[in-house]
């Protein structure tokens, strides 16, 4: 009698905790359904219908919501955590993958969150690849691999000039002087960032034309030298 008395009274407690897991799952479920939900009517607020993603016009509207211009650099941060593939454009997979990530579901959480993106984009173990996600982003054309030398003195600054601000200044008056170059491609891109880390400007005295540096930055470097005289 006891032992069928216990097994009762067990009954209740076990189906009181499966009713309480279904009830959390349920409650989980019901949040990320509803946050989902929140993360796609926002993507149609800005979307054109009829391309089935956020295009130029799109962005220009969504800058303006956010309160920061178009061509501001925490546009280019948006579009590295949404890992945007084309320039101008954020499809919906993209939109849903990044907003998931920031967590958020609203223009004004997104707000919010643009200062956290820049501080994360700025740490050491992520600005090298948003520095070359940049580069990338300009190929607006198939099989394009380089950028032409007016974007990317634009781009240079957009990216780095808050940083290096006396080197990035110098580069692009010298890429705007030569003659011999019309684009950059990516290993000279990458290698600037390198010369900005590793080499003391402007003086320039641990620059070594022995190592493996691109012709391009040579060049500057006996540009730079030569102004010094």
């Amino acid at each position: 009698m006891p032992r069928a008395s216990k097994r009762k009274s067990d009954t209740p407690k076990s189906t009181s905790v499966k009713s309480a897991r279904s009830e959390s799952i349920t409650t989980a479920s019901s949040k990320t359904t509803k946050f989902g939900l929140s993360v796609d009517n926002l993507f149609q607020k800005y979307a054109n219908k009829l391309l089935g993603m956020i295009d130029p016009e799109g962005i220009e509207a969504l800058c303006s919501d956010l309160g920061v211009d178009y061509t501001n650099v925490k546009i280019l941060m948006l579009a590295w955590k949404l890992k945007a593939e084309k320039q101008g454009y954020f499809t919906q997979d993209e939109w849903r993958k990044g907003l998931k990530d920031l967590q958020v579901d609203t223009i004004n959480k997104l707000k919010k969150a643009l200062p956290k993106l820049e501080a994360e984009v700025m740490m050491p173990e992520n600005f090298e690849d948003f520095y070359s996600y940049a580069f990338r982003y300009c190929l607006t054309e198939d099989k394009q691999k380089c950028v032409d030398i007016e974007s990317i003195c634009l781009l240079i600054d957009l990216v780095l000039g808050p940083q290096f601000r006396a080197q990035v200044d110098s580069f692009s008056e010298f890429l705007k002087n030569q003659t011999d170059y019309k684009v950059i491609n990516v290993d000279q891109w990458m290698n600037f960032l390198r010369f900005c880390q590793e080499v003391s400007f402007p003086d320039l005295e641990n620059y070594d034309l022995d190592q493996a540096w691109p012709v391009i930055l040579d060049n500057f470097v006996e540009w730079m030298r030569e102004k010094q005289k």
